[in-house]
């Protein structure tokens, strides 16, 4: 059994609980990103999370992530220890309009969460040819 008595029992079950109630309210999701000639790509680290309570949708310039991991201790249990925070998580990140949404591909995988989404045609690099011909003088 887990258990500290005394106070520094006490202090750091105050600690824990501010900890807790910190991380389930104020989480945020980690998250990598960079991107190629090609895509934006984005990763979450989302441990634990079942696959299907994970939610991605682009509204306008806005990119919501939720995902939900409930608690892994039966109802009427009595928790000695829970430091793995559970609950609803959001993150938001603003996108560019660079980008093809419409496009985004995602997988998940051990774990983590990756999006691709695509740099629209309008905003990836392009050549423009230069044709032949005389140049033009400049008149006086």
């Amino acid at each position: 059994m887990l258990a500290r008595t005394g106070a520094l029992g006490d202090l750091d079950r105050l600690v824990h609980h501010l900890a807790q109630t910190a991380t389930v309210t104020g989480s945020v999701i980690p998250a990598d990103a960079w991107r190629d000639d090609e895509a934006l790509y984005l990763q979450f680290d989302l441990p634990g999370m079942d696959r299907s309570s994970i939610e991605v949708t682009t509204e306008r310039d806005t990119l919501t992530l939720t995902a939900e991991r409930p608690s892994p201790i039966p109802a009427g249990a009595r928790p000695l220890l829970t430091e793995r925070p559970t609950g609803r998580f959001t993150r938001q990140l603003t996108l560019s309009d660079a980008l093809d949404t419409t496009a985004a591909e995602a997988s998940y995988d051990n774990g983590v969460l990756t999006l691709r989404i695509p740099l629209a045609a309008h905003a990836k690099p392009r050549k423009i040819a230069i044709s032949g011909g005389v140049p033009r003088q400049l008149t006086d």
